[in-house]
C-alpha cells in the first residue's frame, strides 16, 4: 500500500475535517501562475504527434523524498507518475534512486534523460526542459523553543542554522533566504531530508525547509510538539517532469510534455496525488 497521510480510523469523516483543513490551509496553493510551455515549431508537431520514441532505453532518477518516494517500499507519487509514463507511452523505463544532486548532474550531461517533481530556475533551463503537472510552496519548519516567529526573525538571530539538502531550490523568497544565510556560513546539509531530521531534533540546526510531500512525518509527535512552520510568503512554485535537453531532441520533448499533459486532462495525476493526500489538497496541487 501506499505510504498515504492516514487519518485515524474509525473516525467518520467530519471528525478528521480540522486535521485536513490544516493540511490544506498549510499547502495553500491559491494563486499559482502557470506556466504555459513553449509550442514546438511546426515541423516537430508532427513528430511529437507520432509519441515517443521507445527505440532505446530510456532512464528516470528518483530521489528519497518524503511521499514523492521512499525505497523502504519502493513507492511514492514518483514513482507512480513514472510507472503511469511507462504504461500510456509504451516505453520502458530504467528507474534509479540517487541523491539529488547528482540527478541534476546527469540530466545535465544526458546520461538520464528525466528525474520528476523538479522546478525550473535559470540555471536549469540551459539544460532541461520541464512538464508541469503540481504546484505547492515551501515553509519553514522551526524548533519552538528558538522563539522565533517569522523567517525574518530567524534571519536576523544570528546563532540559528538551516538545514538544506544540497541541489535544492525554491521559491525567490525562500531562495534569498537560504543564499543569505549560506553567505553568513549557517547551512548545514545532507542528501536528503531524514538525516535532516535528527539533527534537527537534536538541535544541531534549529530549523529546515520542507512542502506537502513531508507533512506525514512533520504530523508525528515528536516533530509536531517540538517544531512550529512559517510562510516563506511565495507564491506556489511549479513542479513537474524534468527532460535532458542533451540526450531527448526537441520533438522528444514535445511528445513526452504530451504524455504528462494527457495525464493531466484526464484525471490521472490528480487520482495519484489523492493515493496520498486529502482530496481537497490533490486538487489543489493539482489543479493550477
Amino acid at each position: 500500500m501506499p505510504r498515504r497521510y492516514r487519518f485515524p480510523s474509525p473516525l467518520p469523516q467530519r471528525r478528521i475535517a480540522p486535521l485536513a483543513a490544516w493540511l490544506v490551509a498549510l499547502a495553500a496553493c491559491c494563486g499559482a501562475r502557470a506556466a504555459a510551455a513553449d509550442a514546438p515549431p511546426p515541423q516537430e508537431s508532427a513528430a511529437a504527434a507520432a509519441g515517443p520514441d521507445c527505440s532505446r532505453p530510456l532512464t528516470l532518477g528518483l530521489h528519497e523524498h518524503g511521499l514523492l518516494y521512499t525505497s523502504q517500499t519502493g513507492e511514492g507519487i514518483d514513482k507512480d507518475i513514472a510507472d503511469e509514463m511507462s504504461r500510456r507511452s509504451g516505453c520502458h523505463l530504467t528507474l534509479t534512486v540517487l541523491p539529488r544532486a547528482r540527478i541534476w548532474q546527469l540530466v545535465e550531461s544526458g546520461a538520464l534523460d528525466f528525474t520528476l517533481s523538479g522546478i525550473a530556475n535559470a540555471q536549469r533551463d540551459k539544460f532541461a526542459v520541464f512538464a508541469w503537472y503540481v504546484s505547492n510552496k515551501y515553509y519553514l519548519l522551526v524548533r519552538r523553543d528558538t522563539g522565533v516567529r517569522s523567517v525574518v526573525e530567524f534571519r536576523r538571530k544570528h546563532s540559528l542554522r538551516v538545514g538544506l539538502i544540497r541541489s535544492f531550490r525554491y521559491g525567490d523568497l525562500a531562495n534569498g533566504f537560504v543564499d543569505a544565510l549560506e553567505s553568513e556560513e549557517r547551512t548545514t546539509y545532507a542528501s536528503s531530508l531524514d538525516p535532516l531530521y535528527t539533527i534537527l531534533l537534536d538541535d544541531g540546526i534549529q530549523a529546515m525547509i520542507v512542502e506537502p510531500f513531508d507533512f506525514p512525518v512533520i504530523a508525528g509527535a515528536q516533530l509536531k510538539a517540538q517544531t512550529s512552520i512559517l510562510e516563506f510568503g511565495d507564491p506556489s512554485v511549479l513542479h513537474g517532469l524534468v527532460m535532458s535537453r542533451k540526450s531527448l531532441s526537441p520533438a522528444q520533448q514535445a511528445a513526452w510534455r504530451d504524455v504528462v499533459n494527457s495525464m493531466r486532462a484526464d484525471g490521472t495525476i490528480r487520482r495519484i496525488f489523492e493515493k496520498y493526500f486529502p482530496a481537497d489538497l490533490a486538487k489543489q496541487m493539482t489543479q493550477f
